[in-house]
């Protein structure tokens, strides 16, 4: 919650003390232990009825949460958009249908997301590769396209100023009446043929993580202006960029719907994260890159218990009122939000106190009609 150990240390209590709290961070919390510990929370609500009504957890969505740095850092960018007269760096986080993290990247200041995109969805935590990736105009680029193409997943971008996109043909002859004017960029196969061989190579070495996709597009691409080999990779991309402004445009609308759903879903985890990393202003106070990485591990950590608490107790709520009779649908049920925060509470005193519950068993729902005395918030 970025608010330091004084709000939480509590002396005589052997787990709370402030040494031991700052132990524990300095020695069990980076990158791998959080990525490990983030795997059953993601399993656990993947099991979820309410959550399965919300996706079957193989689309993913890849954006970026910008964060201010005001203290002097080596991974620190200025970019006066986002932060101002101070610098600051990018949380490009992942996040799946079923509302829940599944991976993230620290980005110095605010470089193009594309570069780091890919290594985004292959570092993720546990459970399988997405089947569909959704990210911002930010995030894309033709090698991206290409690349998540030839690695089995298909891409779906939102891309800005969508009318004056251009898609691409391959033969130059072809008429395609109105689209004429759209489909005025030329795909040369050639390319593509002789360079296929280096090609599967480079795909080859990204799937089995020999080499860091991110190293492979910066190779690709010289001083803004890509190789042989990476012209050849967004030729390929461009195929499939075609394609999918045909289908935003002209497919069944659940291609447009389902595009934008993740898209807010990923903008409500976003907008959660702020509510819960609130000390400081939110502004990130690390000097070094290791410990941005820990501070932003450990929120997506917390992000994905807070969504598993609330998707847990809405889940008892729904399976409560269906056997009670009551006519709940599923497309209601799919319009349920796992980033609800009215029953948040951040700022006060905080309690560790574990409820007297069985293994496994939640505690009684309350009545919404119902008042009641005392603090509501958990």
């Amino acid at each position: 919650m970025n608010v330091g150990y004084r709000p939480i240390a509590k002396k005589g209590v052997p787990a709370l003390e402030r040494s031991r709290l700052s132990h524990v961070f300095q020695n069990y919390f980076r990158p791998e232990t959080l990525s490990l510990a983030n795997v059953p929370l993601v399993q656990r609500q993947a099991g979820l009825r309410l959550a399965q009504a919300w996706g079957g957890g193989l689309v993913a969505a890849v954006d970026g949460m910008r964060f201010v740095v005001p203290v002097p850092s080596v991974f620190a960018r200025p970019n006066r958009k986002f932060f101002g007269s101070k610098r600051g760096m990018t949380w490009l986080n992942a996040i799946n249908d079923q509302g829940v993290g599944r991976g993230a990247k620290v980005v110095s200041g605010t470089v193009r997301d594309s570069l780091h995109m890919v290594d985004v969805i292959f570092g993720l935590d546990g459970g399988e590769l997405p089947e569909i990736v959704v990210s911002d105009t930010g995030s894309y680029s033709d090698i991206v396209f290409g690349l998540l193409e030839l690695l089995g997943i298909s891409y779906r971008p939102a891309l800005a100023d969508l009318p004056d996109q251009k898609g691409w043909r391959i033969s130059p002859d072809a008429d395609y009446g109105p689209l004429n004017t759209f489909a005025r960029g030329k795909i040369d196969l050639r390319k593509i043929r002789r360079n296929w061989d280096d090609i599967l190579r480079v795909v080859a070495s990204i799937y089995t993580g020999t080499v860091r996709a991110y190293d492979v597009i910066t190779m690709l691409q010289r001083d803004g202006h890509p190789t042989a080999l990476g012209e050849a990779i967004a030729a390929y991309g461009r195929i499939f960029k075609s394609l999918h402004i045909l289908a935003y445009i002209d497919v069944d609308e659940t291609y447009r719907r389902d595009i934008k759903h993740i898209r807010n879903l990923q903008e409500g985890r976003h907008d959660l994260a702020r509510r819960i990393c609130h000390g400081r202003k939110g502004e990130l106070h690390h000097r070094y890159e290791r410990g941005l990485e820990n501070q932003l591990g450990v929120l997506g950590l917390v992000l994905n218990c807070v969504v598993l608490w609330t998707t847990v107790y809405l889940d008892a709520a729904v399976a409560q009122l269906k056997a009670q009779g009551y006519p709940v649908r599923e497309q209601d049920m799919a319009r349920l939000s796992p980033f609800v925060r009215q029953h948040l509470g951040v700022r006060g005193t905080y309690s560790f106190l574990l409820p007297d519950l069985a293994p496994g068993a939640i505690r009684d729902l309350r009545d919404p009609d119902a008042s009641h005395d005392g603090d509501d918030e958990d």
